[in-house]
């Protein structure tokens, strides 16, 4: 692997800079067509909620365009724009706006940061075997999905038939696996895991409760051998299904399940923990085992949440309306939600709730995700005053993940 750094000052007008470097490496894949995708990060804009900005090509009907996800605190605007706008609007903002930015290539990977006194610095590395390949860029119908619909393992789980489409009632499902891959990705990315001069060392993922593994084999598959994963699983002919599969389709090195609950199973040590449609206090005990287990990301799907709804003694103001079951499970909801994601910002993570999937295709379509950073100080403090606010203001006595974490509301 070739790999080099350059560093020069913001006022240089030399091309040989770092900056200018970055930008030639990125006008390059721009024209040439081997753009894989392009992240900012470390926004330093006009604009407090903005976080990152991700960029990769699509192909629409009006031809190739390149889409700009602008990732905010609590939701994603999208836009698309042709070859040159795009570089014209990435040449203001990286270094400016974005005091980091990384470039992925079929040929190289890129890193760009921007240094505290204003000088630039340059890492390089070639790309690894598999981003060789041309980068997804169909959009719409014609779209060609980072899992490919002729992915083997979709065919032997059965999500696909062998003229790769998806079987009759898969269809759901296969659009789950596909946005589930596109979220992963950005959220490694927001956790640290894009640098391509990052070690050799393997994450190591857990996916609490992977049924019939679907998305932990999304996850294999991504990642290739960046990551070892592991899938836990209660029903055994599941976990002896998907052991079957990983070892066929060439996965046993880096991909395996085992047969257990989420308490009795869960990894003393992992850098990603995955908890998808945990019922009820699970979804708790999960986020419990991956905080102790010092995980850096944490992804959950929380459905059932029924812990708290004998406890809810909302204001009077609600009392006609909470009369209907509906609307009780729904408050239920809220309030077990909100709070878990309030006592893993005391836990010292930064937390995004967001639509996993359009409700056309699920109903239980709640992402909570969760990135270990460090707080303010006092920011804890602060916190715990709010959380005890919110259990105070709903009559919440006890909840299973404040209980794991030692938390007295």
């Amino acid at each position: 692997m070739v790999s080099s750094e350059r560093s020069m000052s913001h006022g240089s007008k030399s091309t040989s800079s770092a900056r200018d470097r970055f930008q030639e490496l990125l006008r390059t894949a721009v024209h040439d067509g081997t753009l894989v995708k392009l992240t900012l990060g470390k926004h330093r804009g006009a604009d407090p909620t903005l976080e990152n900005l991700f960029v990769r090509p699509v192909t629409l009907k009006a031809g190739l365009h390149f889409a700009f996800v602008w990732r905010h605190a609590t939701r994603d605007v999208t836009k698309n724009h042709r070859a040159d706008a795009a570089l014209t609007e990435l040449e203001r903002l990286i270094g400016t706006d974005f005091l980091d930015a990384h470039l992925f290539t079929r040929r190289s990977h890129a890193q760009l940061e921007t240094r505290p006194d204003g000088s630039f610095r340059l890492k390089e590395a070639a790309a690894a075997a598999s981003q060789t390949s041309p980068p997804p860029t169909a959009h719409d119908r014609s779209k060609r999905y980072l899992i490919s619909s002729d992915t083997p393992w979709l065919r032997a789980l059965g999500v696909t038939n062998e003229r790769g489409q998806p079987r009759e009632g898969m269809a759901d499902k296969f659009r789950q696996i596909q946005k589930f891959a596109e979220l992963l990705l950005h959220l490694l990315d927001e956790a640290g895991w894009a640098d391509p001069a990052a070690g050799s060392t393997r994450l190591q993922i857990a996916d609490m409760g992977s049924g019939k593994g679907y998305l932990t084999f999304a996850m294999a598959e991504l990642l290739g051998e960046r990551a070892e994963v592991r899938g836990v699983e209660l029903r055994p002919e599941l976990v002896s299904l998907c052991n079957r599969v990983a070892h066929e389709q060439g996965f046993a090195q880096r991909l395996a399940f085992t047969a257990g609950s989420i308490a009795t199973a869960a990894p003393t040590a992992c850098d990603v923990l995955i908890a998808l449609h945990a019922c009820d206090t699970a979804t708790d005990d999960a986020l419990a085992r991956g905080i102790a287990a010092g995980a850096r990301l944490l992804v959950v799907a929380p459905c059932c949440q029924r812990e708290l709804r004998p406890q809810l003694t909302a204001p009077p103001v609600f009392e006609m309306p909470l009369r209907h079951g509906i609307f009780q499970e729904r408050h239920a909801e809220f309030a077990t939600d909100a709070l878990r994601a309030l006592l893993l910002e005391w836990a010292g993570f930064r937390t995004k709730v967001f639509e996993f999937i359009s409700t056309e295709h699920t109903a239980k379509n709640l992402m909570l995700a969760a990135i270990r950073t460090q707080p303010a100080a006092g920011a804890r403090e602060h916190i715990a005053a709010q959380i005890r606010d919110f259990a105070r203001f709903y009559g919440i006595r006890t909840q299973a993940l404040a209980r794991a974490l030692d938390f007295e509301l």
